[in-house]
């Protein structure tokens, strides 16, 4: 018994210190090659590896689902494997033949069999023991969380999917209790040492008899899953503790616009606040909900001494914000405003838009907030001459269904174009505004004063496109006027043009004669 206790002390001990050792080698030539001076030149030339490491960060609610399906796959396999064992339980306690099965499930003391009587059956032990329980409980919530994910009841029903997600509190403190009950059990370690199971498992008959085959016990397994879940759940407690820390400073609202198309501006305030351009923030109302928050991106630039988002009014919560901050715009901000709390802000893969020299923006709808941000921060760089500034060309894609749409972003895009001119930049934004829906009357309002030299839509000096992009056309076209580049590709829009992108930046950056590579980035919420 000495002898097994040391030697299982000296294998953890020869673990420990091996993956002390890895840890140690891989943290000091990382600090080696990161911060020698002789490595300087190497880590300018792969430093987009970087980048391509971000870019998987980026994919953090992709990784999730994955993870959830996994869980899901895994957990109906772990149901499936313990309805046949206790098939097999049950099956051995029954049986009235001498079999080895039927000998272990009919010792009593320090049993090995959970099935202990015939008249004992799964589902008596399914909802009586803790195990059973227990499993039943966090099969139920995973259930819940899983179906209330679909797309078609998040977006139509953010509420139910809120909540119920928050049901993973019940799953993980189910799954550190599952193992409690120890329903999985072994043979002790004394047992091991007094009864030789390579003998006495064919001599059943002389168990309890001779000296080589005393009745074996058993015990249960120590419970394990709060050894892999521990860690994971400190350090969401403590980013909770943060976010909440955060959430309760105090936000000011300096600001409140209603644009067109019901879609609502906030311009605030809070001490401390940095960010980055195309980042999001997350914002609650107490006054609507205490426990909803939701994700806005900044439409705000970086070099602005406040940050504004735009929220267009598409559900029960956010028809409640219009309401709240919409109304009375022109009286100016009423004098007893509720509270707004902010979360933030997080980084998203817009962040990278000034990494290349070429970038690609294409926004579809209220999609088009994160390039606001962009666009604002690109004007604020030429305008200060900032010598850090990669980028030589945007081209911007914007989509809409309704014209009153374009109207709030217009201002902006009229700005920058004006200002542009003036640095003696005319040619460095290229855009493209796209209508894809259109009654008979606008068709004959925009007919009569095609001709005009700004557009009848927007105002602008680019003429409204009808109709939806011809994305092979268009990246054929920017691939051939700048050959040997690497270009950024930047979505926030739906998942169907996220795809048809995709492709499109695949497609030509394959095989390419011109040496062009487009990289593709997709905002996600």
């Amino acid at each position: 018994m000495g002898n097994w206790v040391i030697n299982h002390g000296l294998s953890a001990l020869v673990i420990v210190v091996w993956l002390g050792i890895n840890i140690f080698l891989f943290v000091y030539y990382y600090m080696l090659y990161e911060y020698n001076p002789e490595y300087y030149y190497t880590r300018k030339i792969i430093g987009c590896c970087r980048c391509s490491a971000r870019k998987q960060l980026d994919k953090n609610i992709t990784f999730h689902k994955l993870v959830a399906y996994m869980i899901a796959l895994h957990t109906a396999i772990h149901i499936v494997a313990h309805l046949f064992n206790f098939e097999w339980f049950n099956n051995s306690q029954q049986s009235t033949e001498e079999t080895l099965d039927a000998v272990l499930s009919n010792i009593d003391n320090k049993w090995l069999n959970p099935i202990r009587s015939d008249h004992t059956n799964p589902n008596y032990v399914a909802f009586t023991t803790i195990a059973g329980l227990s499993g039943v409980i966090i099969t139920l919530a995973l259930i819940l969380m899983i179906t209330s994910s679909t797309d078609t009841i998040r977006r139509s029903y953010f509420e139910v999917f809120w909540f119920t997600h928050h049901l993973f509190v019940i799953f993980f403190a189910g799954l550190v209790i599952h193992g409690v009950g120890r329903i999985v059990r072994h043979q002790t370690e004394v047992s091991i040492l007094e009864h030789d199971f390579l003998y006495c498992e064919n001599h059943t008959v002389e168990w309890g008899k001779v000296h080589e085959c005393p009745i074996p016990s058993f015990e249960g397994g120590a419970p394990m899953t709060w050894k892999w879940v521990l860690g994971p759940m400190i350090l969401y407690v403590c980013e909770r503790l943060i976010r909440l820390y955060r959430s309760q400073q105090r936000v000011v609202i300096t600001k409140t616009i209603v644009h067109p198309s019901r879609v609502l501006q906030l311009q605030m305030q809070m001490k401390g606040f940095k960010m980055e351009v195309g980042q999001y923030i997350f914002i609650n109302c107490p006054s609507i909900s205490q426990l909803e928050w939701h994700p806005f991106t900044l439409t705000s630039a970086p070099e602005e001494d406040y940050f504004t988002v735009h929220i267009r009014s598409a559900g029960d919560w956010t028809d409640a914000i219009f309401k709240t901050f919409g109304e009375d715009k022109d009286e100016g901000l009423k004098q007893m405003q509720p509270r707004i709390a902010v979360d933030g802000p997080f980084g998203t893969a817009s962040e990278d838009v000034f990494h290349y020299e070429v970038s690609v923006l294409i926004g579809a709808g209220i999609g088009v907030t994160p390039f606001a941000s962009v666009l604002k921060s690109i004007w604020y760089k030429y305008q200060n001459s900032d010598a850090g500034l990669r980028t030589k060309k945007i081209y911007f894609f914007w989509i809409c269904r309704e014209t009153e749409a374009f109207e709030w972003f217009a201002d902006l895009l009229r700005s920058l174009e004006s200002n542009m001119e003036q640095l003696g930049k005319p040619d460095f934004l290229n855009y493209k505004l796209f209508l894809t829906g259109w009654d008979s009357a606008q068709a004959t309002h925009i007919k009569v004063h095609f001709d005009k030299e700004t557009d009848v839509v927007t105002g602008l000096k680019q003429k409204t496109h009808y109709g939806r992009p011809n994305w092979d056309k268009e990246f054929y076209s920017i691939a051939q006027a700048h050959p040997r580049t690497t270009i950024g590709v930047f979505l926030c829009g739906p998942q169907p043009l996220a795809k048809a992108l995709e492709q499109c930046t695949n497609k030509y950056s394959e095989i390419n004669p011109l040496g062009v590579h487009f990289h593709f980035n997709k905002e996600n919420f």
